[in-house]
């Protein structure tokens, strides 16, 4: 067999043990061995396992994953985001669907102290999704909204998915993280659109909510949000002021949300316990996945796949819109039945070298990705959000109504996939701008 054919014999074994159900991270590591193997050696295999995954996770830039997962399990722990859904209910209820609509603004907003879409998805499902069963709304319609709101945690900074992207792309955190604002402020507004016009043409979704509320309680609820409201002027006040780095931004982040949930006393020892220890369990899956899709990346490149593929896609004369397009369509398979870190340290070391062969603009091209892997966050049959919130309703929901109620936010996601593919200014906006 030459190099080439054993490369591809790789990817599909490692698509087999996927398909399987073995971990992401074993399966990626275990097949980029036996492969380096059979092409090197054993002396280069052992060689390369020794020193990737020291070198991996020794990387400075990672240190950041542990503190804003942290800063996010703490402010979970310590409800320090509970004030944005009454925030957002107060100024909101009033309008067609507005419980929904609330939701899905707390959670935009609860994106900005968290990584991770999963944990954004439970701290906003316990706290609206027995509010809007209590007004009577659909239950396809309650559950669903928070459930895709929760993904918006994946573009909104500070990223898990972008600054992994980022560490392995070699593409500026600063920037990612910027340039996931605008995108994800659309999908916000594409959601709360959505039901609001559903809830006009369909009524009986979501009965009103007559509620009588003064002013001075609006802007009170206004200054019950001030942990979130300083958390994120420090974090990314100091960040994009030029005060400390993205991987900085990390520590401070973690250290001001303790400080403001002990200041608060909403947080004790044993919630502060419960998020370290959860944080640490989170970073070592991030970690074991991150070096099996290192080790990938070698094995690869010994094998030539990567070049071989960038060259067959010049060849070609494959446009940058085709190769978006097919790209596309891989993601969104794969989203309906991976993890969205596994299928992005999966695909990355096929697609970028690809992608570089065509001069895509990788910031514009990281911001697409995870808003792919948000998509497939609520697509069925594997939809974590989705599970996540059958977790916390329980029987009082069933599984597929609560797939049948995020059908129309997955169109509404592809809707604003569209516009960003079409409009990569959108995007690129504000990192041009600031930097």
């Amino acid at each position: 067999m030459t190099d080439l054919q054993i490369g591809g014999a790789g990817i599909a074994v490692l698509i087999l043990l996927l398909l399987i159900r073995v971990p992401v991270g074993i399966a990626l590591g275990s097949v980029s061995l036996v492969g380096i193997y059979i092409l090197l050696g054993l002396k280069p295999a052992l060689g390369i396992i020794t020193a990737v995954p020291y070198e991996l996770v020794a990387h400075w830039t990672l240190s950041s994953v542990p503190m804003f997962l942290l800063m996010g399990y703490v402010c979970y722990h310590a409800n320090l985001t509970e004030g944005l859904f009454r925030l957002a209910r107060l100024w909101l209820s009033a309008l067609p669907g507005g419980l929904a609509i609330a939701s899905v603004w707390g959670a935009a907003g609860f994106s900005a102290v968290t990584g991770s879409s999963v944990a954004c998805a439970a701290a906003m499902g316990r706290i609206a999704v027995p509010e809007m069963l209590k007004a009577n709304y659909d239950k396809g319609l309650a559950a669903g909204s928070v459930a895709a709101a929760g993904t918006i945690g994946s573009l909104i900074p500070p990223s898990i998915l972008l600054l992994i992207f980022g560490i392995f792309a070699e593409v500026p955190i600063g920037k990612l993280f910027i340039g996931g604002f605008l995108p994800g402020l659309l999908t916000a507004l594409m959601f709360v659109l959505m039901i609001y016009v559903r809830v006009k043409i369909t009524p009986r979704l979501a009965p009103s909510v007559h509620e009588e509320v003064s002013w001075r309680e609006r802007f009170a609820a206004v200054y019950e949000t001030w942990p979130v409201i300083l958390l994120v002027i420090g974090v990314f006040g100091g960040l994009f002021g030029g005060v400390f780095t993205p991987t900085e931004a990390g520590a401070v982040g973690a250290a001001l949300s303790i400080v403001i949930a002990f200041l608060k006393r909403d947080l004790n020892w044993p919630r502060l316990r419960d998020a370290t220890s959860e944080a640490m369990q989170s970073t070592a899956a991030i970690f074991i996945i991150a070096i099996g899709a290192n080790l990938l990346t070698r094995f690869l490149a010994f094998a030539g796949v990567s070049d071989f593929l960038a060259e067959m896609v010049l060849a070609e004369g494959i446009s940058q819109l085709e190769l978006i397009l097919g790209i596309s369509v891989v993601f969104l398979v794969l989203g309906m039945f991976l993890d969205p870190l596994g299928i992005m340290l999966l695909t990355l070391p096929i697609f970028l070298p690809v992608v570089e062969s065509l001069d895509i603009n990788l910031i514009w091209f990281g911001i697409l990705i995870v808003k792919y892997l948000e998509i497939g966050l609520i697509t069925p049959p594997v939809g974590l959000n989705v599970f996540v919130i059958k977790g916390i309703v329980g029987d009082a929901i069933k599984t597929e109504i609560i797939f049948k109620g995020i059908l129309w936010f997955v169109v509404a996601d592809l809707i604003t996939l569209a516009l960003l593919i079409g409009f990569p200014e959108i995007t690129l906006l504000l990192p041009e701008f600031l930097y």
